[in-house]
């Protein structure tokens, strides 16, 4: 007995199980790959300065936003001030060990609409791990144009 079907068999369909599979992978790949935080993502308003810094090589990162979020080191760790000696200590010894033995800089960024008595709490708890210690500010624009 043979039955009469109006359907068309379709020759041009195309398999997108592997082209799934691919996506997946990359996409897995990119977010494992890609800094979780990257400091540009962090919005800190620096304050402004007539005098330029030197870029030092040996840097430790440590960056207190607009809302006294404490961030640590390149992977920019969140810690709290209490707990701060010690994640300090740490990143010192790993970029002491990873570079010879060299002194690190403390570079220090703070958001200029944090207050003063966060920031002198935070700058005397670094100031007591015995480092050298850097500000980051902004070179202001208007005194030396030539420069920017």
């Amino acid at each position: 007995m043979k039955f009469k079907t109006n359907l068309k068999t379709a020759h041009q369909l195309i398999d997108m199980t592997p082209l799934v599979d691919v996506i997946f992978l990359m996409l897995i790949f990119f977010i494992i790959t890609s800094d979780i935080l990257p400091l540009k993502s962090l919005n800190i308003e620096n304050p402004t300065l007539n005098q330029d810094s030197i870029p030092l090589t040996t840097q430790l990162l440590v960056v207190m936003d607009a809302q006294h979020v404490i961030y640590v080191g390149s992977k920019k760790t969140i810690v709290d001030l209490g707990s701060l000696q010690s994640h300090l200590s740490d990143e010192v010894i790993r970029l002491k060990q990873l570079h010879q033995g060299v002194e690190p800089t403390i570079v220090l960024s703070i958001d200029r609409r944090v207050d003063y008595g966060v920031f002198l709490r935070l700058f005397s708890s670094i100031q007591e791990s015995g480092h050298r210690i850097r500000l980051v500010y902004k070179p202001d624009e208007s005194l030396n144009p030539e420069y920017f």
